[in-house]
């Protein structure tokens, strides 16, 4: 992406919100007009099942944009809620389709993003049908590690972690108390150090040896991606 393709995904959102820990951003089966720009904070992705369990389905960081599953849908798939303070920018889908109109190559940028997303869900998917609990928290610890990584929210393999262990569980498909212990299980093997909100991981490649899916390196920049210019 250019600087010039950056500034105008940074510019389709109105005027940012602050949203306050534990508020609703947009709710299941609200209708979908727009997309979410996270500007700063994390925020949860949650699906209410029929017997009234929660299960989140995406932890969002900031700089992700949330909402766009529902895209194609006529009201909410999910319900969006602030884990932090979160500053968010509302992108009206006319306007979207207004800069896809103007600038085609972000179209296609688009397009990759969906893909890394699908390709995160389907190893979702593969870690809680297969794997012990054990497994599906250090993959979990990874992908928030390299993902926080990418925004320069990692000091050392330390990184704040505002996840309570109810959110936790409800992410991996487990109880509190079998999340708390999962957690001490990795303390004491020495994969993981814990302070407050505060975690550290150990020797990453040890730690994705455990985790039930193998890393992705994702390729930004594939052949048949047009470049800047070519649209």
């Amino acid at each position: 992406m250019s600087d010039a393709e950056a500034a105008i995904l940074r510019g389709m959102g109105e005027t940012e919100i602050v949203v306050r820990r534990g508020g609703t951003i947009r709710r299941e089966r609200d209708p979908v007009d727009v997309i979410y720009l996270l500007l700063e904070g994390w925020a949860t992705a949650a699906v209410r099942l029929p017997g009234g369990q929660r299960q989140i389905v995406k932890i969002h960081i900031t700089g992700d944009m949330m909402g766009t599953p529902s895209m194609v849908l006529d009201t909410a798939a999910d319900t969006l809620t602030a884990v932090t303070e979160c500053r968010v920018a509302a992108v009206p889908l006319a306007r979207l389709r207004e800069v896809l109109v103007a600038h085609p190559r972000v179209g296609p940028l688009l397009l990759m993003s969906v893909q890394v997303e699908r390709l995160a869900l389907m190893d979702i998917v593969a870690a809680m049908g297969k794997s012990s609990a054990r497994e599906r928290m250090v993959r979990l610890l990874l992908d928030l590690h390299d993902r926080l990584a990418k925004i320069g929210a990692v000091d050392n393999g330390r990184f704040d972690m505002p996840l309570t262990q109810e959110l936790l569980g409800d992410v991996l498909g487990l109880t509190a108390v079998h999340v708390n212990r999962t957690m001490r299980l990795l303390e004491r093997e020495g994969l993981i150090a814990r302070h407050g909100q505060r975690v550290m991981l150990g020797e990453i490649e040890p730690l994705r040896k455990i985790s039930p899916v193998p890393p992705r390196r994702i390729r930004f920049d594939p052949a048949w991606l047009p470049a800047p210019g070519e649209m």
